[in-house]
């Protein structure tokens, strides 16, 4: 027998929309017209500004044929144009593309020819590596120049500039939303460490719930003033472009992340919200006392993209800074988890408390499951805080899928999961806790050591300002522990002693074997480069 609530009762116009977070920035111009969206030196819009200006690009794209699953890409930094991409491409049915701006001219053309990139919007800035670019694709986009008024200097390569083109574009342009939800919204290509990088494609229906599921999650109100710590190519900014539009918020550009200028900024615009990986909040709370005293309100900060030290934590809650613990990957539009905080734990002292939340938490509200299991049997580990498995997500906000790639989506998809490659356990209260990459684990001895619990032990030791820990090879253990640590200013610490101090907070053996002092590789988005650390291990 048929249902009968599905007799008669089928979708129309009426009761189903695709979702996708372009409502959010129409919205937006419609209740809050007036109010202050984009800030950026003495640039300042509101959000009808914003979104007639995206509508703009839009239409100055439409004109040059770009429709459903053609690819706009984007090199450039935390500046207006970058926010305005994020609305403009996919509203003529295009896909986004941020380029990590800190890749070089190879692995950027690859990108470009690997996704058919059909115009590049590109920071005059950036001319010394596009230009190299352009001699290597096969073939050469529409080039378009974005001039930063803030910055001096760079070479123009494209046929007009930013401004130029979209004032060629109707800012009432008539866009619809795609036609079907599941349609391409961004491409997002990983780091390619290991080989070509793999382009992981964002759906609107993703981003539109991954935004909204940052509103919950980090219980964002009305009209934020929010600080770009993080760099808009990734993750598409953790999708907190199509956040704020959705909360009418304040977006503060910050196109280098310097501490003086993030005090500043905070300062001078009431900054609420921020984000950024560990290196940056680190940077934020080892600031000089002069500048920490300028910061008179509560800041909220959101910490990811590795695990952070619990040492870390407990001086941003010190600093006046509130921090909400998320985890995620590319894959999985940026936050996927959250350290859901508990009421319960107010009590405990702050130490206690950055302890949890160094946890990388549970579900955001938006992710249907999370667990820990057996990559092959794809059993559950016990919840006893020391049986590793691997990390496996699923849910809306995981990706469409690897661009051209079917071999790595039936890898990544194995048994209706998305196979992060982490290795975590599932503590006593259900939160997980990534103990490392599965390939940054140390085996010494047949005992396998987190390198991210001994990173952990280093952070507290008060002159280090960052660690990395990586496997280095021995002929009588199979590997050890070897750190790479960068002290504070003005501060000193011999090997021998920093390497006592590690003994004294984890197991004997869990402790490095040697230790190299000096600054430590990133990435852009503030992920210490750990193969870069093994190659000059292997050079040593």
């Amino acid at each position: 027998m048929e249902n009968q609530y599905n007799q008669g009762l089928a979708k129309n116009q009426a009761n189903y929309v695709p979702l996708s977070p372009l409502t959010f920035v129409k919205r937006a111009a419609f209740v809050y017209p007036t109010k202050t969206s984009v800030v950026y030196g003495a640039k300042r819009y509101n959000w009808k500004q914003t979104y007639e200006r995206s509508c703009q690009l839009a239409a100055a794209l439409h004109q040059q044929g770009i429709g459903e699953g053609d690819t706009v890409s984007i090199m450039g930094f935390n500046t207006p144009e970058t926010f305005e991409a994020h609305f403009g491409v996919p509203m003529t049915g295009g896909v986004l593309h941020a380029i990590n701006t800190r890749l070089d001219a190879k692995n950027i053309a690859f990108m470009l020819d690997h996704a058919n990139t059909k115009v590049l919007l590109t920071d005059t800035l950036a001319a010394p590596i596009i230009k190299e670019v352009l001699t290597l694709v096969k073939s050469k986009p529409l080039v378009i120049d974005i001039i930063d008024p803030n910055e001096s200097g760079g070479e123009r390569l494209g046929e007009s500039t930013y401004d130029e083109f979209i004032a060629k574009g109707d800012s009432t342009f008539e866009w619809h939303l795609p036609s079907d939800e599941w349609n391409a919204i961004s491409l997002n290509y990983t780091s390619g460490t290991t080989g070509n990088p793999k382009g992981v494609v964002y759906h609107h229906r993703g981003a539109y719930l991954n935004a909204l599921g940052n509103v919950v999650g980090w219980e964002m109100q009305k009209h934020p003033t929010y600080l770009w710590t993080l760099p808009m190519f990734h993750c598409n900014g953790w999708c907190l472009p199509w956040t704020l539009a959705a909360v009418g918020g304040k977006n503060v550009c910050l196109r280098h992340v310097r501490v003086e200028d993030i005090y500043r900024l905070i300062v001078a615009e009431h900054v609420t919200h921020y984000c950024g990986a560990p290196i940056v909040h680190s940077m934020i709370a080892n600031a000089s006392d002069e500048l920490k005293a300028k910061k008179k309100h509560l800041v909220k900060g959101m910490i990811g993209g590795a695990p952070p030290p619990a040492a870390v934590l407990d001086l941003m809650e010190k600093n006046g800074f509130e921090i909400t613990h998320v985890y995620g990957l590319t894959e999985t539009y940026g936050p996927g988890t959250v350290c859901d905080w508990n009421s319960d734990w107010n009590n405990l002292s702050n130490t206690e408390q950055a302890e949890i939340k160094s946890l990388q938490g549970v579900s955001n509200h938006i992710l249907e499951d999370l667990t820990v299991a057996h990559p092959n049997t794809l059993e559950t580990v016990p919840a006893d805080g020391e049986t590793m498995g691997e990390v496996l997500f699923r849910g809306n906000n995981v990706m469409k899928g690897y661009l051209k790639n079917p071999t790595a989506n039936e890898k990544a998809f194995k048994g209706g999961w998305f196979h992060s490659g982490d290795l975590g356990v599932l503590m006593p209260n259900g939160y997980i806790q990534i103990k490392d990459r599965s390939k940054d684990i140390i085996i010494s001895g047949g005992e396998n050591i987190s390198s991210i619990e001994v990173e952990s032990a280093l952070f507290k030791h008060p002159a280090v300002m960052d660690a990395a820990v990586i496997a280095k090879p021995d002929e009588k253990w199979g590997e050890t522990p070897c750190a790479f640590v960068a002290l504070k200013e003005d501060t000193s610490v011999t090997e021998e002693e920093l390497i006592e101090f590690v003994r004294s907070e984890i197991a004997h053996f869990k402790a490095p074997k040697q230790i190299i002092f000096g600054p430590l590789p990133k990435t852009s988005t503030g992920k210490t480069q750990k193969y870069v650390l093994r190659q000059r291990l292997a050079g040593n």
